[in-house]
């Protein structure tokens, strides 16, 4: 497995029953299986061609009864798991699968490539609390992983925009994942033709994410 997929696996809990929804060729499944983090696993995906990789990694398990493979939209036709993985698709379509569920299981292990915010708020709007939700780098990449289960919980703004864990613990990955986005707003900034009400809020943008850096800039400094 990649390293990203590594990350995602150690965050996934023991469970009795584990769903991979859009599994691609099946590794996550695979390792909790083997792993013995799972008794069974399900996997998933909404094109029957793309499921036959797994469906082929996975061969032995399935024989064994095991595993089971499922052409699904979200949660549709999978049958009823207490934990999910949901990892690899953009942030509005993962919302779209948590909307959608018939069913939603005790525990959630989110990976979002983008608007990880949206998939925070619609979460815990599904009655989740947050577990764990930190930035990591894997394969030359930055990526979020949010755990959650099932519970009361509230976000903060800055823990909606940045994930809890990298708000309350500045984990070196989101530190520098911050000094970079933080540069590329002040760049943004520097575009010329901007109105001072757009270049405003470019710097707005960077000063926040340079507080979890221990850069604060003011505009006077650039």
């Amino acid at each position: 497995m990649t390293s990203r997929l590594l990350e995602i696996y150690s965050r996934i809990p023991y469970c009795r029953a584990f769903a991979d929804v859009g599994c691609d060729h099946g590794y996550i499944a695979k390792a909790m299986l083997e792993g013995g983090k799972c008794d069974r696993a399900v996997v998933s995906d909404v094109s029957a061609k793309c499921l036959m990789k797994a469906e082929k990694l996975l061969y032995g398990y399935i024989s064994q009864g095991k595993a089971v493979s499922c052409v699904s939209d979200g949660f549709s036709n999978i049958p009823p798991v207490d934990c999910a993985l949901i990892a690899g698709m953009g942030g509005e379509e993962i919302v779209k699968i948590l909307d959608s569920a018939p069913f939603l299981p005790e525990k959630l292990v989110l990976q979002p490539m983008k608007n990880c915010d949206k998939v925070r708020v619609c979460a815990v709007s599904k009655g989740y609390k947050i577990v764990s939700d930190y930035t990591f780098i894997a394969d030359g990449g930055f990526y979020v992983i949010i755990s959650l289960e099932k519970g009361e919980d509230s976000l903060s703004e800055e823990e909606k925009e940045f994930g809890r864990t990298n708000v309350e613990q500045r984990p070196e990955a989101f530190v520098l994942w911050a000094a970079k986005e933080a540069e590329k707003q002040r760049g943004f900034a520097s575009i010329a033709g901007l109105s001072e009400g757009q270049r405003k809020i470019f710097y707005y943008k960077a000063e926040r994410l340079e507080r979890y850096v221990g850069n604060r800039r003011t505009d006077e400094d650039t």
